[in-house]
């Protein structure tokens, strides 16, 4: 038996980051890349190196290039982390394993470390993977939790239920995180959306400018938990741009929409640290009067365009940059599997 499940990045469209802080986002699923993973049965349980993991190098100038692509970390300890907390979760929940033994291997060309959430796809696609080895069906929204309990408590990597969320549902995606209801049902309220509600978007990325997640969400933690007034205000901020650009979705006010995402990204330089290489990008891109806005924690750019001659005119100032600019191919959702 042969089992290959995937997942997709995912892009912030509104709120973010305020999802790890009760907040409300809109992201969704793109398919114009993907991480996979191949899981068969054999004698023993192995999981086998990608690219990422290796430790063997042409010269000192490969190793140092290697590092600034990828960081410290390759995937096994993803995986590793995902089967362990897959394990876990069924045994709280009293599910039987069948005890046979599998390999397991992952691959993704999702650009690394740029806010696209390349590292929980790969978690998503090996937890998709132990679902239909085992055959264990596990509801959406407690997907989600798992795949977050695999980096925020597994890992020690700071991060929201946002990206979680989006890649076990896919399609575009409003999410609710309130205090109460989270406390209560342990997962918050989300609301699919049709994708044919947006408008045209792009998104930009550039490698050399990624920034892990964790680097922002431990700064914002501490600050949230210290009751800073401007993260808190920050916060409050976000939810009601959020709120906003659903109404407008939903009502197809889509000349509503630019403004809101460059609101969202405004805030956050009030709030965060961002590199002088992030705000060129996004400067760059308005430029051109598109909107911007980050997808995740840095390195890649959403935004708003108008038309075939402004998208054209948006590559034309990104690239020289080095950044690549690409229409995200919104991944269908996943129904009730």
């Amino acid at each position: 038996m042969i089992i290959r499940t995937h997942a997709f990045p995912r892009a912030g469209l509104i709120g973010n980051p305020s999802d790890g802080y009760y907040g409300k986002t809109i992201s969704f699923a793109f398919r114009n890349f993907r991480a996979e993973v191949l899981l068969y049965e054999t004698p023993e349980l192995e999981i086998l190196p990608n690219t990422r993991d290796h430790s063997r190098f042409e010269s000192l100038n490969n190793l140092v290039s290697d590092v600034r692509l990828f960081g410290y970390y390759g995937g096994i300890r993803l995986l590793k982390a995902a089967v362990k907390r897959f394990h876990d979760y069924c045994v709280a929940g009293n599910i039987r394993l069948h005890d046979r033994n599998f390999t397991i291997r992952y691959s993704s060309n999702i650009p690394h470390l740029v806010g696209l959430a390349g590292s929980s796809a790969i978690i998503t696609a090996c937890v998709r993977a132990l679902m239909a080895f085992y055959e264990v069906r596990i509801p959406k929204q407690e997907q989600a939790n798992l795949i977050l309990s695999v980096e925020k408590e597994e890992l020690g990597i700071g991060a929201g239920l946002q990206d979680r969320v989006i890649q076990v549902y896919q399609g575009l995606v409003y999410m609710d995180f309130n205090k109460e209801h989270m406390e209560k049902h342990g997962y918050g309220r989300y609301e699919e959306i049709d994708p044919a509600l947006l408008p045209p978007l792009y998104i930009a990325y550039r490698a050399d400018l990624s920034e892990g997640s964790e680097v922002l969400h431990n700064d914002l933690r501490f600050r949230f938990d210290r009751g800073d007034a401007d993260v808190l205000d920050a916060m409050r901020f976000w939810i009601e741009l959020a709120e906003k650009v659903r109404g407008a979705l939903v009502a197809r006010r889509l000349s509503d929409i630019p403004a809101l995402l460059n609101a969202n990204f405004d805030r956050r330089v009030k709030v965060c640290r961002i590199s002088e290489g992030n705000i060129k990008m996004v400067q760059a891109a308005r430029e051109t009067g598109a909107s911007a806005k980050f997808t995740g924690s840095g390195g890649a750019i959403i935004g708003t365009y108008r038309d075939e001659k402004h998208f054209a005119e948006i590559q034309k100032h990104l690239i020289p940059l080095g950044v690549s600019v690409i229409r995200p191919e919104i991944a269908p959702a996943t129904g009730d599997r």
